[in-house]
């Protein structure tokens, strides 16, 4: 059997093509799969932030509880960064943010009101931890945050791009907020979606 590579084969135009079409059909897959690893992730740290919540509430539990948590899922999760004591914290404050929605006009009724958290708990997880991390330290009420998650959404927005136009006032200047929460994810080949797939599960701080 000849094993033997036919010479000039690298410049051939149609496996140029098929390989080509092969890399990105495999970017895709790979960023599929970081956009649903960050949203499995964010769900599992909202269900952590309402237990927390529950039971500090419940058995009157200070920060000497959250210590030992995260002292307990660092013995049996050593690689995982999301089990620190100040992400615990960080992922506590994320839950009391967004569980309490506020709404105008006359209170509204627990159906309505639990819905409204899972619209935006729907939306929130579209976007990595550090995204949430900004919006929640850097917005001052859920109408700016929602503002800020949607247009992250709707324009792909790094960290980095995020960070800076909260902090020169997009929202202010803009002038509206933003209530429609049927937004799609990010196109597959957006800096957010690029960014998800750099983080790593076990390295989400």
């Amino acid at each position: 059997m000849n094993d033997k590579v036919p010479k000039g084969w690298n410049n051939d135009k149609k496996y140029n093509k098929w390989i080509k079409s092969l890399k990105e059909k495999f970017r895709q897959v790979q960023l599929k799969a970081a956009v649903k690893v960050n949203s499995e992730l964010l769900n599992f740290y909202w269900e952590l932030g309402r237990e927390i919540t529950e039971k500090q509430k419940e058995a009157k539990w200070g920060d000497k509880f959250l210590e030992r948590l995260s002292k307990d899922l660092m013995e049996e999760f050593p690689e995982v960064k999301g089990f620190s004591l100040r992400n615990l914290k960080y992922i506590r404050q994320w839950y009391l943010f967004w569980s309490n929605i506020k709404e105008i006009g006359q209170q509204a009724v627990a159906q309505f009101r639990d819905e409204k958290v899972q619209q935006a708990v729907a939306l929130i997880t579209q976007i990595p931890w550090g995204h949430n991390l900004v919006i929640i330290t850097k917005c001052k009420n859920q109408q700016e945050a929602f503002f800020y998650v949607q247009k992250t959404i709707e324009n792909n927005w790094s960290r980095s791009v995020l960070t800076h136009q909260i902090e020169t006032g997009l929202y202010e200047r803009a002038g509206k907020s933003i209530t429609n929460f049927d937004k799609t994810l990010p196109k597959s080949q957006s800096d957010l979606a690029k960014e998800m797939l750099k983080i790593h599960i076990a390295l989400i701080f």
